[in-house]
């Protein structure tokens, strides 16, 4: 390891006994060392290779030195290691660990990584078609790697979430309006997790960029169509639960949930005249004992309810609330949710609608953890394709967190696997025969990062 380089020396004189000398000199090394765990869940799924066959390459052949491949590898590797910005890679050009991750030699000094233009250039040179062969691919391919991992008959219970959040914008981007209700600027994009029995992942399976101005049901019923029988096909014995908050509650998904055979629902429903007259004796009833007992107070109930554009009546169960709060007036919360389910109106309520909450923590997650609403370019396709690649690495990141099983990294955030898996100094050292990190000996979660390694397909010599 040098010690006389050229580099300028950090002298902290006084905080210790003896003089302390900081240089950053170190040739070849990195500071995403632990980042390899990437690489392993990548190939396992084959998500990247797979998404990169989606996109249409119309450059001139003799005048390319990315390929797609590694031009999608290096943006998706990029954003799960914390650098969203395709402005990054010049701090990251000539890193090793992400040389190697995009299938670059660190070893040939004009094996860089593609510059922010190049970059940029392959962000919005990506069309609606391509997109959309990117939306479906990841959705096989998270479908497929759960039909490999539990097996065909494994699956009994399969749980649709679909959410909607917003994605403030602050420029002129095309199609971000004002929207009312989020009192912004913004995009609206639609999010879907899968859950896979009683497991508590929800695994991301679709991210669709949408105009500021969208309803919240646009887009819904096209996905689900699609979903719904390739689930059926490739999980013959799975029953399928669809739950959705009261914005996607319109007719046309009522009849298309009742239409598709071994599927059940529970979506909410907003409050109006009828729905209120069909809970009014549970509303005076937990009135009267909030007003007693100076306390919250619920019970629940159901009833049959039918719309002026519902062909038939259908099962509404509802909670009767009346909040209590010691700085406020007492204040009516009631809540209806459509279902087809037969089993008791709170059962219903808590333990099955109640749990869609969670998938708040998986957007959460893309929000401040992968940059997903970093929709800053011009283009809409260009931010739909952005949006894309956060959601790949955020599939390699459940991956990761799927095989953390058994380790206090098994229930971990995206920002606390990025912080104690992968930001770790590595010393790199690459021959003719092999590849070497050196990575600290004291490292504090070496246990957990050997233990994920060996799941993802490590061996130990």
């Amino acid at each position: 390891m040098p010690t006389n380089g050229t580099e300028q020396s950090v002298l902290f004189p006084e905080i210790f006994d003896k003089p302390l000398i900081a240089t950053f000199d170190v040739p070849d090394a990195t500071s995403d060392g632990g980042a390899l765990l990437l690489k392993a869940a990548d190939e396992g799924l084959g998500l990247t290779d797979h998404l990169a066959r989606c996109l249409a390459d119309r450059r001139q052949p003799g005048k390319v030195v990315h390929g797609l491949g590694e031009l999608l590898s290096q943006r998706v590797y990029g954003i799960a290691c914390g650098y969203p910005d395709a402005n990054d890679t010049s701090r990251l050009k000539t890193d090793p660990l992400h040389q190697l991750l995009s299938g670059r030699d660190p070893r040939n000094e004009d094996e860089h990584l593609a510059s922010q233009a190049t970059l940029s250039r392959f962000e919005n040179s990506v069309g609606p078609r391509d997109l959309y062969r990117m939306g479906s691919t990841l959705a096989e391919l998270v479908v497929d790697r759960h039909r490999t991992r539990l097996g065909k008959d494994g699956v009994r219970k399969i749980t649709i979430d679909l959410d909607v959040t917003d994605d403030p914008t602050h420029g002129d981007q095309q199609l971000t309006f004002f929207n009312g209700f989020y009192d912004t600027y913004c995009y609206l994009p639609l999010l879907g997790f899968l859950t896979f029995n009683d497991e508590a992942e929800q695994y991301l399976f679709a991210a669709i960029l949408r105009a500021g101005n969208a309803p919240t049901r646009l887009g819904v019923i096209g996905l689900l169509r699609r979903l719904l029988p390739h689930l059926r096909e490739v999980f013959p014995r799975a029953q399928v639960l669809v739950r959705l908050d009261g914005g996607f509650a319109f007719p046309e998904l009522f009849d298309l949930l009742d239409a598709s055979p071994r599927v059940t629902y529970a979506v909410a429903m907003p409050k109006n005249s009828c729905l209120l007259g069909l809970c009014q004796l549970e509303m005076d009833y937990v009135r009267e004992l909030s007003d007693q007992s100076e306390t919250t107070t619920r019970t629940y109930g159901d009833g049959l309810y039918r719309s002026q554009t519902w062909p038939c009546e259908r099962r509404v169960v509802f909670k009767a609330e009346v909040l209590h709060r010691y700085d406020r007036e007492p204040k009516d919360n009631p809540r209806f949710v459509v279902t087809n389910l037969r089993t008791s109106p709170r059962h219903i309520y808590e333990t099955i609608y109640c749990q869609r909450g969670d998938s708040e923590n998986r957007i959460k997650e893309l929000i401040h953890g992968l940059s997903i609403d970093r929709t800053s370019c011009s283009r809409f396709f260009a931010n739909q394709f952005r949006v894309l690649l956060s959601a790949a690495a955020f599939a390699l990141f459940q991956e990761i967190r799927r095989a953390a099983r058994g380790t206090s990294m098994a229930r971990a955030q995206v920002g606390t696997l990025r912080e104690r898996l992968f930001k770790i100094g590595a010393w790199v050292t690459c021959s003719c025969r092999r590849i070497l990190f050196r990575l600290p000996k004291l490292f504090p979660f070496r246990s957990e990062w050997r233990a994920i390694a060996r799941e993802l397909g490590a061996r130990f010599g």
